[in-house]
């Protein structure tokens, strides 16, 4: 094992925690930005240094059909190769198999993909996911594992908790570096409570560094979505970290960090950001909006990014409806909004503020889910804030 967990403080389910991994000490909740390929679109790493970020994510899919792991391996690893000095991790591949579907023949080898580089046939089993992870060389590597949608009822479910199962102990052995790397699980099992019980006494039996909740953020509805997770949290271990993949909107990331979870990724903060918006405090601004066209406030006036220190909201809307630019500086933005989301969530719990907190993003205008709350049966305090908070417009209305 190559990390350390410590919990720092508490609130309830809620924790702060330092993970301690080899290329970086990290402070918990976190939030990984997705650099698919070695490099997060528009942003150089001394920038995201600058914004604070703890660990970068890169996909072994992708790493491995370009530029290759052979070559990142000859090149002395993806830490150097893409110069970043802090942690990563290399998520297996297996989300592909609902990304691309299409391209994808599963079987209990492996995932048969047709590339979209040459179109030739490239078999991904858990073997070589792990080896291909082992020559990346990131500080946390992902198991394979069998993803389906949520969505998706019936047998497939079953068969593919179960062969998550079996493939977590091919990966086990074929890992060659456990002293530096550290191997994380993935609980799957769909919605089904029964299912996803079953994944997690499996995968906690293996002693694992660290686990993560897998096949969610496909569909289905929120209150499926949080119970999931409030199931998961509870049974896996205190003393390990627990990574929610797939999860990157703010209330979603704040409502399963008061569930017991420290760690997400997800492409929606630089993916939106492409898309002309920002995100702030009261939800999102469209700045493609003719509205911005003169408006001269930067984008959050609380904000303290270079951004917001530099720009106006009619600049920046100038720019995404004409220029590259325009992306790289919401890219930025909205990674430090992301970044200091984490760092106040990780503060509000060691300095038992968490309740404020929560209250801060109501007032904000996010819809906290009350009734979920009571359910999983989170702090009366957070019960006894007031109701009629405001629901974020639908954006097309901003």
């Amino acid at each position: 094992m190559a990390l350390r967990f410590e919990i720092l403080g508490r609130f309830n389910r809620a924790r702060a925690a330092q993970l301690t991994l080899p290329h970086f000490v990290c402070q918990t909740p976190l939030f990984m930005p997705v650099g698919t390929q070695g490099t997060i679109k528009g942003l150089a790493t001394n920038q995201l240094e600058e914004i604070g970020c703890q660990i970068i994510l890169g996909n072994t899919y992708h790493l491995a059909l370009r530029p290759t792991s052979e070559l990142i391996d000859e090149l002395g690893g993806l830490h150097q190769f893409m110069n970043w000095p802090r942690a990563l991790l290399t998520d297996s591949g297996g989300f592909q198999m609902v990304s691309l579907l299409h391209l994808a023949d599963i079987t209990e080898k492996g995932v048969t993909f047709q590339s979209p580089v040459d179109g030739k046939p490239m078999l991904l089993t858990p073997e070589e996911s792990i080896q291909i992870q082992n020559r990346i060389g990131a500080d946390i590597i992902m198991a394979l594992d069998d993803v389906v949608k949520t969505t998706i009822t019936g047998p497939r479910i079953e068969e593919a908790m179960y062969r998550t199962l079996r493939w977590i102990d091919r990966c086990i052995a074929a890992h060659k570096r456990p002293h530096e790397q550290n191997l994380f699980g993935i609980v799957q099992g769909g919605l089904d409570p029964v299912l996803r019980d079953i994944c997690v006494r499996g995968l906690v039996d293996r002693n694992l560094p660290g686990y993560a909740i897998g096949g969610l953020a496909g569909g289905e509805s929120k209150d499926s979505f949080w119970r999931v997770v409030a199931q998961c949290t509870a049974a896996l271990p205190e003393d390990k970290p627990r990574y929610v993949m797939g999860v990157g909107y703010p209330l979603d990331i704040v409502v399963c960090s008061a569930l017991g979870a420290d760690m997400y990724d997800c492409v929606y903060p630089t993916r939106t950001a492409r898309f002309g918006t920002a995100l702030v405090p009261e939800g999102v601004l469209k700045l493609k909006h003719n509205a911005m066209a003169d408006d001269t406030r930067p984008i959050d006036p609380t904000c303290a990014c270079m951004v917001c220190r530099t720009y106006s909201r009619a600049y920046i809307h100038c720019l995404v409806t004409k220029d590259a630019m325009g992306s790289q500086l919401l890219s930025y933005h909205n990674l430090y909004y992301m970044m200091k989301l984490s760092r106040d969530l990780h503060m509000s719990i060691i300095e038992g503020r968490f309740p404020d907190f929560l209250k801060v993003m109501s007032l904000n205008g996010y819809a906290m889910p009350w009734r979920l709350l009571e359910l999983i049966s989170l702090p009366a305090v957070l019960r006894s804030l007031p109701l009629k908070i405001k629901i974020i417009k639908d954006t097309q209305t901003r």
